[in-house]
Order: C-alpha cells, then structure tokens, then sequence
C-alpha cells in the first residue's frame, strides 16, 4: 500500500514522444501520480529508408550490427519485413543493444543480443566494443540526428563504421500552447517534468522559450533526467535538473522521482 501511494498527489509532466509515454506514464500512476502528456518529440521516418534498406539487404558483409534504441529496433524490423528478409538471416551478426529496452525488443524477435553495457551511454558501447573493433565491419542503425561518439571512436579504434538512419525526431509545435497552458494554471501545474532524451531537453526549451524558462515559470518544478548525457544537455541550457536516475532506464527513473518527494 505505501508503495501504491508514494506519489500520491504529485503532478507529472511526461515530455516523451507520444507513443512512447506509456510505460512511464502507467508506471507513475501505479504510484498514485497525475500524470500530463505533452510530448517534447515526435518520432518519423527518415526521409528515406533507400540507405537502410540496401544496408539490411548486403547484411552478410557486416561483422556487427549496433542499435541505439527502441525506434531503431522497431524501423528494424519493420525494414526487414517490407524487404522479405527474415530476421532469422541476421542472426550471423553480433549484436550489441545500449540498453535492455532495446536488447529486450531484439530478442523478442528472435535476434539475441551479445553486449549491453552496465551504462546505457554511447561511451559504454565503445568501451565494450573497442577491443574487438579493429578490422570489423559496423552496421550502426540510429536517429538521423545524433551523438557521433560510436562510430567515431570505433574508427578510431580500426573498425569499418555504416551509419544508417533508421527514424528521426521533430519538434511537435502543437505542444507549445499546451506547455505553457500547463505550467501558468495552478490545478495542473506540475510538480516534476521528465526529460529521457538530450532532444526532450532542447526541445522543451525551444517550446516554452527561453524568456518564459528563465523568468521563473519553471520556479519550484523539478527537472528530471533519466542519465548524464541528458543531466549535462540540461545544465548547458541553464536548467540543471533536481532529480537523477542512478540507473538510465525508465524504472531508475521512476526510483528517482519517488526517492526525491518521499
């Protein structure tokens, strides 16, 4: 029962994109949380799959295949099946996942994964992988706007990196209203706004403007932030966050904000 009511009464602000507010906003309710939806981002298709699609079709040529994130997974196999390539015929392929979200929606579809850094950052995948990079061939799958960390250090290391784009991420204007709305009405102003991404966080700025973020709308709100890349995105836009996952998943996530107003 104390568990059921340990954000009992909290407002929540989640900025995720929309289809992918679901487990956090379930899992904050559980715990007796408001939760408010207003997205951050909004997942797209790339402006064309032609690159991926002609990777996943020379598949055999690669030693390793790296995947970001759930998007990329999901764009995966979605490709795959648009292609008629059965994910059975990628299992050749080493595989590394930057987090069990994204290794779980793998292995899922029959693809297991070798390498899960104990960090779900980018600098933890490299330094998984770059004893054993040298002369391999990388099949990188990613956002269309992203850290350059992996292949740029992979290659340095002596692998042969493709990067390929399998979605991208846009600012959802429409949110912009909603945001402010939010923030200026005392009923549903939140206690707390998450940020799970380095893009949640900019996004959120350009939506609310810098003039209103730093007037003090934001005055008693508690940033939060699911890891360090997203903490240091934050603290470089002048809004440092008052809550930290230990642990860079949406569950360490959760811990944080029931740890932080317990």
């Amino acid at each position: 029962m104390k568990a059921a009511k340990s954000l009992l009464g909290k407002r929540i602000l989640v900025g995720r994109a929309r289809a992918q507010a679901g487990e956090l906003s379930a899992r904050l309710r559980a715990l007796g949380a408001q939760v408010l939806e207003i997205p951050f981002i909004e997942i797209q298709r790339p402006r064309s799959f032609k690159p991926l699609d002609e990777a996943l079709r020379r598949h055999a040529r690669y030693d390793w295949l790296i995947l970001t994130s759930v998007n990329g997974a999901s764009a995966l196999f979605e490709r795959l099946a648009r292609l008629r390539i059965p994910p059975d015929e990628l299992r050749h392929l080493r595989i590394a996942a930057i987090g069990p979200a994204t290794r779980n929606a793998l292995e899922s579809r029959g693809l297991p994964v070798e390498v899960v850094p104990k960090e779900y950052v980018a600098e933890s995948v490299v330094a998984r992988l770059r004893a054993r990079a040298r002369g391999k061939r990388i099949l990188l799958v990613r956002a269309q706007v992203a850290r350059d960390v992996i292949p740029r250090e992979l290659r340095r290391a002596g692998a042969r990196v493709e990067v390929r784009e399998a979605y991208r991420t846009v600012m959802p204007k429409a949110s912009r209203s909603k945001l402010l709305a939010a923030l200026k009405d005392g009923a549903r102003r939140p206690h707390a706004i998450t940020f799970t991404s380095s893009s949640t966080a900019r996004n959120f700025l350009e939506l609310l403007g810098a003039k209103a973020a730093y007037s003090g709308l934001l005055d008693g709100v508690a940033l939060v932030s699911i890891g360090p890349v997203t903490t240091a995105t934050l603290r470089e836009l002048n809004l440092p966050p008052a809550i930290r996952a230990k642990q860079y998943t949406i569950p360490g996530l959760v811990r944080a904000l029931v740890k932080h107003f317990r």
